[in-house]
């Protein structure tokens, strides 16, 4: 039997996907009613609202059948019930880069990672490689642009 991997998320992560769905949900009936408008305007074969409706209608499934897939799996971790000198998920991190610049990251799930607003996934290079980190690990991170180091400057539960 297979095992069904859980996947480690945020609450608000978890809230996200839940929105995303209730509005993919609510949009099936418009689809819907734009399959029956296009079909009483005759000829399916020529009928270019008709196919886009029917194309946008399996987005919309798919895209619901994948939401609902994930948080049927997720596992929310709430950070602020966890403590302890390690980097683990949910942590947020505080690293010094090559010239000193602080950059902070906030370790999260994958369905959640935004690295522009500083959420970075588990699983992403730089997050594999602050796993278990302590403070004042160097850590060194090896992406497209290049090699890159980091110094392990505070780690937080928030």
């Amino acid at each position: 039997m297979a095992t069904v991997e859980k996947m480690p998320m945020l609450q608000m992560g978890y809230d996200k996907l839940n929105a995303q769905l209730r509005e993919l949900k609510a949009e099936r009936p418009l689809i819907v009613d734009a399959i029956e408008e296009a079909r009483a305007h005759g000829d399916l074969s020529e009928n270019a609202e008709y196919h886009a409706a029917k194309e946008r209608q399996g987005q919309v499934e798919a895209t619901i059948s994948d939401l609902e897939d994930k948080l049927s799996r997720a596992q929310v971790i709430d950070p602020t019930t966890l403590s302890g000198n390690k980097i683990v998920f949910g942590a947020t991190v505080t690293l010094l880069d090559e010239d000193d610049k602080p950059v902070k990251y906030q370790i999260v799930g994958q369905a959640e990672a935004d690295a522009k607003a500083g959420m970075i996934s588990y699983s992403s290079p730089l997050g594999r490689a602050l796993i278990g980190r302590e403070v004042g690990d160097e850590v060194e991170v090896s992406v497209p642009s290049g090699d890159k180091f980091y110094l392990v400057d505070k780690i937080e539960f928030i």
